[in-house]
């Protein structure tokens, strides 16, 4: 690592060469018009601008590199160095001060805008706290470079000529490092008034002089930098913008990889080919949410790498025994595109039957998905033992292992060790040559969990919601059969209440249990639309639109773990003891532990 002191002028010809590029995931310049006046003027002060930081390249980009805006002619160009901090400045500088076109910003509000910058040559030579109102940006209109106001009917000042810019006392600042057009516009200058020559010579001084000889700190970065500490340090230094994540970053290194690029005559493009993977996931499962371009919604990109890094570094594991199985962000960061490329059908294949896996769980949509994280390790999983996940002695062990992480909540901390520990303890228990993993021996349900359990923020919440669906709940409409994966997009099937809160505002007031899981149940929206009132009431109500005799509802309603006859006579009490004593046993069911109960009406 380096510290160099360029000129300002020598940094921005070699951006404009295509010396200086930036790293692709480097996100767009972005700066507005204030922010680029004030930059300006720090400039024309000499004026500390902040250091700024590069990555030699050694003539091969670890990363696939892009000129700056404005540079964009020398795209083929292979750079010297890379710029990770201090684009927002360069950028800015160089579009104001080099190039011979508007600069292309925007105002405070985001609208956007095309301007020159100027600086006003009469307080430019004044006090230096009058240096942010020397700079003045025109916009560019048809009729040629002013301000104006009074909605635009009132020209306040004109500059569409070099002859009304030295009438007004102007300088155009894009002409600052041209040194042959500074000289025809100060002769232009002085010929409008001769006093105007001391003017010039105090504004040379003060501050063209500053300009042409600002320097830029600039630490430089060896190319033998490491990517993930390339990665680490922009991050570190980036801190006023959104943290970049790891699929950015390998979208950049896989899209500067030279060798796919010889072989292919086109660059890797990582972005497409994660979105042909989920657009074919979630159009089969809508539980891995939505495709649309730019949302990272239920399974992302970065769940998706971390089931390849799990996979490979299970797969070198099994040649060295001193490796480990991982997935952290270096992990991540070192996955070379070759074995991306190699393993990323497998994982798409394997999540495809992850899919399918909730499916059989009940579990359809993405909001009612208890945790994306689990379905890393699950993915790993069925990747390395392939077919034989299908076996019955191990697909029962795997959805042991399943629920056991959704109802004993082991997903909701830190996940990357829990991760490797469980591929790893899985395949041996599915191979019989281990015990059960930490995740089934360690998961625990106590019976209060009940209680507490009232929003989806809870994966055990949103568990039992599916595991009453699968064990075969009918809905109280839409009767003739349990209600199914497909049924439940069908019929807009939700959790509802089943002593209403209209119910319990007058009969209980504010009672926390009746936003308890074990006040709610799977039904259809039809359904919920006739649940008004005491469950006594309402209960007649849909038996009459089923066309049932009572004692056959009351065996629909039994398909819920509810016993019937607490409903017909409204009691509360029994009910919740019943069936907390029921929702107890199926989950210690699922998760294959032994049910101890507890007074729960005491």
């Amino acid at each position: 690592m380096g510290l160099d002191s360029p000129r300002l002028k020598d940094v921005l010809d070699d951006i404009e060469k295509g010396v200086l590029q930036l790293p692709d995931f480097q996100r767009d310049w972005k700066w507005d018009d204030q922010r680029i006046r004030e930059l300006i003027a720090t400039v024309t002060l000499d004026y500390p601008l902040g250091v700024v930081m590069t990555l030699s390249t050694g003539g091969r980009t670890p990363f696939r590199a892009r000129p700056l805006t404005g540079a964009e002619a020398r795209r083929s160009v292979i750079p010297d160095l890379l710029l990770l901090d201090g684009q927002q400045r360069l950028t800015s500088l160089f579009q104001a001060l080099y190039l011979d076109r508007p600069v292309r910003t925007v105002d405070a509000r985001g609208n956007e805008l095309e301007r020159w910058y100027y600086v006003d040559i009469v307080k430019a030579v004044g006090s230096p706290s009058d240096r942010d109102e020397a700079i003045v940006s025109v916009p560019e209109r048809p009729e040629g470079k002013m301000l104006k106001s009074d909605f635009a009917r009132k020209v306040v000042l004109d500059l569409s000529s070099t002859e009304l810019e030295c009438e007004a006392a102007h300088f155009p600042l894009h002409l600052v490092f041209d040194d042959d057009r500074v000289n025809a516009w100060q002769r232009a200058f002085v010929q409008v008034d001769e006093a105007n020559w001391d003017l010039w010579s105090k504004f040379q001084r003060h501050v063209l002089n500053h300009v042409k000889s600002f320097q830029i700190p600039m630490i430089k970065l060896d190319a033998s930098t490491p990517n993930d500490a390339v990665c680490s340090v922009f991050e570190r230094v980036n801190t006023g913008g959104v943290p970049l994540n790891v699929f950015e970053l390998l979208t950049a290194t896989y899209a500067g990889d030279r060798d796919y690029e010889r072989e292919h005559g086109d660059y890797y493009r990582l972005p497409d080919v994660w979105q042909d993977i989920k657009k074919r996931l979630a159009t089969s499962y809508p539980v891995f949410g939505r495709i649309e371009s730019g949302i990272e919604d239920g399974l992302s990109s970065s769940d998706f790498l971390q089931s390849i890094a799990l996979v490979l570094t299970w797969e070198r594991k099994q040649e060295r025994a001193t490796a480990a199985v991982s997935c952290k962000r270096r992990d991540l960061l070192d996955l070379p595109l070759a074995e991306f490329r190699r393993l990323a059908p497998r994982l798409a294949d394997a999540f495809e039957w992850v899919g399918e896996f909730l499916n059989q769980q009940c579990i359809v949509r993405a909001p009612d998905l208890p945790y994306r994280t689990q379905l890393v390790p699950l993915a790993a999983v069925r990747a390395i033992l392939g077919d034989r996940t299908d076996e019955p002695e191990l697909t029962d062990k795997i959805t042991r292992w399943y629920w056991c992480g959704v109802l004993g909540e082991m997903y909701g901390g830190s996940t990357e060790s829990r991760f490797t520990r469980d591929v790893e303890q899985l395949i041996g228990w599915a191979r019989n040559e281990g015990e059960a993993p930490d995740t089934v021996t360690e998961a625990v349900f106590l019976a209060d969990r009940l209680d507490s359990l009232t929003t989806r923020n809870s994966a055990a919440y949103k568990g039992i919601y599916a595991l009453l669906v699968k064990q075969g709940a009918v809905d109280w409409y839409f009767n003739e059969a349990p209600l199914n994966s497909g049924t439940l997009l069908q019929h807009s099937v939700d959790i509802r209440q089943i002593f209403p809160k209209g119910w319990f505002t007058r009969q209980r007031g504010n009672d926390r249990r009746a936003n308890s899981i074990v006040n709610k149940t799977p039904l259809s929206y039809r359904a919920a639309t006739s649940m008004n009132g005491a469950p006594a009431s309402y209960l007649a109500v849909l038996a009459q639109e089923s066309g049932m005799r009572p004692e056959w509802f009351d065996d629909v309603v039994a398909t819920h773990l509810v016993d019937p006859i607490t409903l017909r006579e409204n009691d509360f009490e029994s009910f919740y003891a019943d069936r907390s004593r029921q929702l107890l046993d199926l989950v210690h069911k699922a998760m294959g532990k032994r049910t101890v109960f507890r007074d729960l009406a005491g």
